[in-house]
């Protein structure tokens, strides 16, 4: 297999896209206010780049398991550059939404693809270091593209847009140049298609709605934090970007450094109801936040919990699925967008009542998913964790 010399390109390119996508973050809300979208109108803008991903990211996947990973990772970021581009071309509303619509669309493909590459290049073994390698990549282009976006916008609203696409095209030659077809032969793809329900079934499913689960209350967690982090601790946007920052790097370091070790020793499903039992642990801690120490320490608890989950989550059901990796990860990431449209909402509905209730739901969430991920073993009887 051509781990060694594919995982090093892969991580360069999942991270070259998360900042393209990372830089727009901070600005995008201001840009479409510029152009006339109003709160209603700008919340319509961000859900339905996740709707987008939520009914397309399967359709991606699946058709990577009959063409091939490289091609569908490059239509995917050549969709993100032009989304971008347009974007910052837009000088009317209907404009952002065409792009963001596109841009949902196509690059869906990138993270089934990227997860099926890392399932494709890897063995069982090595499955969770793989994984934890893509998250990790993630979640640093997430901590640097803000920052970038948010210094490059002081020279124009635009501009950050401009290098967002700029970004995307350059790790689109990138792709093209560098990253070799994944090794499987085409004929053990072709017996690999099979239908949507038959990827959503057996004792896989489960893992579905953990994620869904953990998606959402991550999600409904990044929508009001701001808000209660101010409230509770009289924080400021600076200091938030620190907080996200470190949390950020906490993530990313475990899921580089020690998913794979972890999965390795303990298997893929102690990891996940550990890093469950920690974002619980996480979200309680939160409520006692009152000043900036305490908000980083308590949220980077929360993200390393967090930050296992899904590497974790993607290599069980990559070895445990009967159905082709791009039908499974795409699948996987559909419930991810669809937390990500539920959580907003749900976590600003629950704040409104109460600034503590998010992080309140957020752990019964998460024990829900516990619970969940017991009653329902995904791992059959017959296949092994690794390390034994």
């Amino acid at each position: 297999m051509q781990t060694k010399s594919a995982l090093p390109i892969l991580f360069v390119v999942m991270f070259l896209v998360m900042v393209g996508f990372g830089i727009i973050i901070p600005v995008l809300p201001f840009y479409a206010e510029e152009i006339g979208a109003n709160p209603t109108e700008l919340g319509l803008l961000m859900a339905v780049y996740s709707l987008m991903q939520l009914i397309f990211a399967p359709i991606w996947g699946q058709v990577s398991d009959r063409v091939g990973r490289k091609p569908v990772m490059m239509i995917g970021i050549f969709g993100l550059g032009l989304s971008f581009l347009i974007q910052a071309l837009s000088t009317e509303l209907w404009m952002l939404f065409a792009a963001r619509i596109l841009g949902g669309i196509l690059s869906s493909a990138n993270m089934p693809t990227a997860m099926a590459y890392v399932a494709d290049i890897t063995t069982e073994e090595n499955r969770g270091k793989g994984m934890g390698i893509i998250g990790a990549a993630t979640g640093l282009g997430f901590v640097f593209g803000p920052a970038v976006g948010g210094i490059f916008s002081k020279f124009s609203l635009s501009m950050p847009f401009y290098l967002a696409s700029g970004s995307s095209f350059i790790t689109l030659i990138i792709v093209f140049l560098l990253l070799k077809e994944s090794t499987r032969k085409k004929s053990a793809v072709h017996r690999e298609k099979q239908s949507f329900w038959k990827t959503f079934s057996g004792a896989v499913t489960v893992l579905f709605f953990v994620q869904l689960l953990i998606s959402l209350s991550l999600s409904g967690l990044e929508a009001t934090f701001a808000y209660f982090a101010a409230k509770k601790a009289g924080m400021g946007a600076i200091q938030l970007g620190y907080v996200f920052m470190i949390m950020g790097f906490a993530s990313a370091l475990v899921q580089g450094g020690l998913v794979g070790r972890l999965t390795k020793k303990f298997g893929e499903r102690i990891v996940i109801q550990g890093g469950i039992i920690v974002s619980a642990v996480g979200f309680g801690l939160i409520l006692l936040v009152h000043n900036f120490a305490t908000a980083a320490i308590f949220l980077t608890i929360f993200g390393l919990g967090n930050g296992v989950i899904r590497p974790s989550v993607s290599a069980m059901l990559t070895k445990t699925s009967t159905t082709g990796h791009g039908s499974s990860t795409g699948l996987l990431s559909s419930f991810d967008s669809l937390g990500r449209i539920i959580g907003p909402p749900l976590g600003g509905w629950l704040f409104s009542m109460a600034a503590g209730l998010p992080y309140i739901s957020g752990a019964v969430i998460s024990i829900a998913a516990f619970i969940l991920f017991l009653i329902f073993r995904p791992l059959p009887a017959a296949i092994k964790t690794t390390n034994r």
